[in-house]
């Protein structure tokens, strides 16, 4: 993003904040520095991030699957806040005068607040009974807004939490360790972990190498075959 287009946006975080409330973070990503790429954020308490925190998974693969080339924005996915909570979670695609893809502004809504508020209003009203059997809110059908096989945004102020949430969703249903892995299993696993967009950030290569046991020529070269076999495909 050019320094105009920070300073415009940096005023509608502010802006956003002051109008929708508390309950609402509102962050700004420049995507010139992907491993430190929030410049502006309001209300950061509710995923614990600061200035200078990393992409997010969602967002790594948001921009990996080239989402912003069908749509100016995602909305209403889900994300983790900090306490487990459960958010409901927009991205708009910030782009420049070509199209190109520069920064995002995102959305985290946390309602716990208002179902606690609704919850206390009916037991006023009605037996505990009523309530559990009548007003619940369920995770799991919130949960089903997501596309199958889609995980919830998580959120980390480090680069390294970041990379290691991703390769933990990727390998953990792996029977195998790691150490015993055959070169195949290890390059299906880059090639999850490159669909996922962990590759766009600086020493995830590094990063990979060393929770796979392997080198990171080693690394490069599985993303080599797999840029093959994509432009002969």
């Amino acid at each position: 993003m050019t320094r105009a287009m920070i300073k415009q946006y940096t005023a509608m975080v502010e802006f956003l904040s002051k109008a929708l409330g508390p309950d609402y973070e509102i962050a700004l990503h420049d995507l010139n520095d992907k491993n430190n790429s929030i410049v502006a954020i309001a209300n950061g308490h509710i995923s614990g991030r600061t200035i200078g925190a990393p992409l997010s998974n969602v967002a790594l693969r948001f921009i990996a699957s080239r989402e912003y080339e069908k749509t100016d924005y995602k909305v209403n996915y889900s994300g983790i806040s900090v306490g487990n909570k459960l958010l409901r979670s927009s991205t708009m695609f910030i782009k420049d005068e070509s199209g190109k893809l520069v920064g995002l502004l995102c959305i985290n809504f946390d309602d716990s607040r208002f179902k606690e508020l609704s919850t206390r209003l009916f037991q006023m009203c009605h037996p505990d009974d009523y309530v559990e059997q009548r007003i619940y809110y369920n995770e799991k059908i919130a949960e089903m807004d997501q596309r199958p096989g889609d995980e919830p945004e998580n959120f980390h102020n480090s680069i390294s939490a970041v990379m290691e949430d991703v390769i933990q969703q990727v390998t953990q249903g792996s029977q195998v360790p790691v150490d015993r892995l055959t070169h195949e299993e290890k390059m299906h696993i880059v090639e999850m972990l490159e669909e996922k967009g962990i590759f766009l950030l600086k020493g995830a290569v590094h990063h990979v190498a060393q929770s796979l046991c392997c080198s990171q020529a080693s690394i490069y070269r599985y993303l080599s075959k797999l840029n093959r076999e994509k432009k002969e495909g």
